[in-house]
């Protein structure tokens, strides 16, 4: 026996740690941590992908805009240098003095436009030559030779005039370390976003990993599992259920070993009563005279063995979608008198008094009247088990607005306000009340509330007015 024991304890702690195992990872499936992190940098890989476009486009057309305003200026520079040279000879004093060498150096082009419409001039059409010549000044852009260009264009004296022009992109160099510096700054957020997102992604994945091997250990059998609530509320609330479900697993295994304990406790009685007579009548020790009290004691404990195994049957198939109700029209009131006729001669050898409280009239509902004798019956025993001699028991039946009410009431010691609470629970009464009072196995209560939700009602515990407890089935009308 020790040796299975060992043998089990270490197939669980086997099933444990392959359990322990795949918490940490399952065919198939991506950590958390690992999607959090790729979620989080995806989403600042496209928020830097669009500030990056946005900021672009804006350094951009500022360039482009600083461009035009330089040009502008340097445009008006040369056109007031030109006009304070000597009169008539604006090209030669443009020579002598280097500027069309220092703005050339400078990326600049600057052209003469002269009095004559007969040149054909970079840059400007005819007609915009004639309105500079005309004192106009003009300012674009515009494709010349598959470049944008800009251009800045200034009358001078004698209808002649300047034009200056530079490519786009010669203008708009300044602006290339203004990218590069805002490419560096995008990928250092991006850099900084993916790393907060690991770290973000742990954090929350690490109470969740916790979680998981509570549950896995909770599977294999362990019930001292208890999980620190950490992280945000969400996270920390199922920290919480799973320390709850732990407990609540215990208290019921634990309610389950002491329901099996005291089930066996109830068989092995009759069963030991039954071995002893049946190898005194083989040994031929028992004399003749009581041989026929003797078999009426062993069907008595065959009997009642009978009848807890059909318990503990029914109470098992309660759940389940097969089991069996006939329903019929059935009087309540013939029922219950049909069920004390059984139960006086009982209470009458224990001494207690047997009373029944019924309508004058019949109390018709539909309903199956095996299962409900099965309920009256429970409850009879339960409070005949519990009831001193001389003490009373009430068989009940009434109407109660559109319920049919069974009750059943005892002169007993009664149930405390605790006890009400937990009185259907099975086997809750058994283990508070083991060796104080007569308990059964904690079968017939449970069966009983089993069978009203069953039928469509409800059990009820309450305090009689007798002094003990009173039970109550409410069994749904229409009453007939």
């Amino acid at each position: 026996m020790a040796r299975d024991q060992t043998v089990i304890l270490r197939r669980d702690r086997v099933r444990g740690a392959d359990a322990l195992g795949l918490a940490d990872r399952l065919p198939g499936r991506q950590a958390l941590a690992v999607q959090i992190a790729l979620v989080t940098t995806a989403v600042a890989a496209c928020a830097v992908l669009l500030a990056g476009l946005v900021s672009l486009g804006q350094i951009h057309q500022a360039a482009e805009r600083e461009a035009r305003d330089n040009l502008a200026a340097d445009a008006d520079l040369i056109s007031a240098a030109l006009g304070a040279l000597e009169p008539g000879r604006p090209a030669r004093n443009l020579r002598l003095t280097g500027m069309l060498r220092l703005f050339e150096q400078q990326g600049l082009n600057v052209v003469l436009v002269p009095a004559s419409s007969e040149r054909v001039l970079p840059v400007l059409s005819p007609a915009e030559a004639g309105a500079v010549r005309l004192g106009q000044d003009l300012s674009g852009v515009r494709e010349v030779g598959g470049q944008r260009v800009i251009y800045e264009a200034r009358p001078l004296q004698g209808g002649t005039g300047v034009l200056v022009y530079q490519e786009a992109e010669v203008a708009a160099a300044p602006q290339q370390e203004a990218r590069r510096r805002l490419l560096l700054a995008l990928l250092a957020g991006l850099a900084g976003a993916a790393l907060v997102g690991v770290l973000l992604a742990r954090r929350l994945a690490r109470p969740l990993r916790r979680a998981a091997r509570a549950a896995y250990r909770l599977s294999a059998g362990a019930r001292d599992v208890r999980v620190e609530p950490e992280g945000p509320a969400e996270i920390a609330a199922l920290a919480d259920a799973m320390n709850r479900l732990g407990a609540a697993l215990a208290t019921s295994e634990d309610r389950q070993r002491q329901f099996l304990l005291s089930v066996s406790h109830e068989l092995r009685t009759p069963l030991t009563a039954i071995r002893g007579y049946a190898e005194a009548m083989a040994d031929g020790v028992l004399p003749a005279a009581e041989v026929a009290g003797t078999g009426q004691t062993m069907l008595a404990e065959a009997a009642r063995l009978d009848r807890l195994v059909a318990d503990l049957l029914d109470l098992a198939r309660l759940g389940a979608q097969d089991f069996q109700l006939d329903i019929a029209e059935v009087d309540l009131a013939a029922l219950v008198t049909a069920a004390a006729e059984v139960w006086r001669g009982r209470c009458e050898r224990e001494g207690v008094r047997l009373r029944l409280e019924l309508p004058g009239v019949p109390l018709r509902v539909d309903t199956d009247p095996t299962r409900v004798r099965q309920i009256i019956d429970g409850l009879a025993e339960n409070a005949l088990r519990v009831t001193p001699a001389g003490a009373p028991i009430v068989l009940a039946a009434r109407a109660d607005v559109t319920d049919a009410v069974v009750e059943v009431r005892d002169g007993g010691p009664g149930l405390t306000a605790d006890d009400l609470a937990v009185a259907f629970e099975r086997s809750a009464l058994y283990e508070r009340y083991r060796g104080v009072r007569r308990v059964g196995t904690g079968v017939g209560l449970a069966l009983v509330a089993g069978l009203a939700e069953r039928l469509g009602g409800s059990a009820h515990a309450g305090r009689a007015p007798e002094g003990g407890a009173a039970f109550s089935v409410r069994l749904p009308g229409p009453l007939r």
